[in-house]
Parts: structure tokens; C-alpha cells; sequence
């Protein structure tokens, strides 16, 4: 087909993936990382439940960290875990709820070459569904992980809290420093 008659008549079949892409293809992440970390973040928190009482703790690198098996009813670096609140596993819940759908806003206007952005959101997506996961069932998320240095402890976290945190950095360091987001002049 002359070039000129392939314009007129649309796009042939070559053109199908783009239009793909285009759609629900820029939603696409790296499922079988989220997946990864969702699976891994379970059964990391199953082994401490069942080989570990509440409040217990084991050293792992003496004086710097323990497994410590902790329960986060409230949100974030144990903000709201001390508030007795009658919603509070509600409130908890939704909040997740909430910034995974931030995730699926943002995630829409990742562009496909956007690789190390699409990993960060893969991470936190996996993060984000393995506490939600324990919301919905017990109402709070265990935690293991305290970093500490002589007697300041940092927040005990999970390898879901941990997955998060690392999704965070490589997507600020893709905005700021790989991706060049510059505005097109007009």
C-alpha cells in the first residue's frame, strides 16, 4: 500500500502495541515484584508470630538489631499507636486504601521508560498490600526489625515497611536525578 493510502486508511498493525501502551499498558508495573515482597513480607511476619511471643526479642547484630516482635495498630513509624480511638483498625484500613489508590493515580502517569520509577511503585505497591493485608485481618501490622545505637531505637519495622521506604528513594531518585521532567516550550 502506497504511503499515502496507509495514512488515510488508520494505523496497520504495527501501530497496536502503541495504542496499547498508550491505555492500560502505562499502568503497568512489575507485578511479579510486588507479588515477591507480598509473599515475602507474610511469611517473614508468620515466622515471628509463631517462633517469637509478643515482645519478645532475639539478637541479631548485638548492640545495632533485634528482632523484636511488636504489634503497630496505628499508621507510619507507629504514629496514632498509642491513641485509643473507637475506628481506629477502620481509620488505619482506610488510610491504606487510600494511598494505594494514590499509587494507582501516579503509577497512570509513569511513562513506560520510567523503569526505576516503575520498580519504586512496584515496591511500595507490595509494601502497601502486605500491611493493608494484615490490617484487614488482625487489625495491626507486626513488626520485628529495631535498629537501635546504645538507647536510641529507631520505629521496629517489616520488610513491607522496609520495601516501602527503598520504592520511596528510587522514585525520588528518578524524579530528581535520572528522569529529566522539564516543561516543552509552546
Amino acid at each position: 500500500m502506497p504511503p499515502a493510502e496507509e495514512h488515510l486508511s488508520g494505523p496497520g498493525p504495527a501501530a497496536a502495541p502503541a495504542e496499547a501502551e498508550r491505555g492500560f499498558g502505562r499502568f503497568r508495573l512489575y507485578w511479579w515484584l510486588s507479588f515477591a515482597v507480598i509473599v515475602a513480607d507474610q511469611v517473614t511476619k508468620i515466622i515471628v508470630r509463631v517462633t517469637l511471643p509478643l515482645f519478645g526479642s532475639v539478637p541479631i547484630i548485638p548492640g545495632l538489631v533485634d528482632f523484636t516482635h511488636v504489634r503497630n495498630a496505628g499508621v507510619a513509624f507507629g504514629f496514632l499507636n498509642d491513641l485509643n480511638l473507637p475506628f481506629k483498625a477502620g481509620i488505619t484500613t482506610g488510610l491504606a486504601a487510600l494511598a494505594l489508590a494514590g499509587i494507582a493515580v501516579y503509577a497512570r502517569h509513569v511513562r513506560h521508560d520510567e523503569w526505576l520509577a516503575r520498580i519504586g511503585l512496584s515496591l511500595i505497591l507490595g509494601g502497601a498490600v502486605g500491611n493493608l493485608t494484615d490490617r484487614l485481618r488482625v487489625g495491626y501490622v507486626i513488626d520485628f526489625v529495631d535498629v537501635y545505637w546504645r538507647g536510641w531505637h529507631f520505629w521496629a519495622f517489616n520488610l513491607a515497611d522496609a520495601s516501602i521506604t527503598i520504592g520511596a528513594v528510587l522514585i525520588f531518585f528518578d524524579l530528581l536525578v535520572v528522569t529529566r521532567h522539564a516543561s516543552h516550550p509552546v
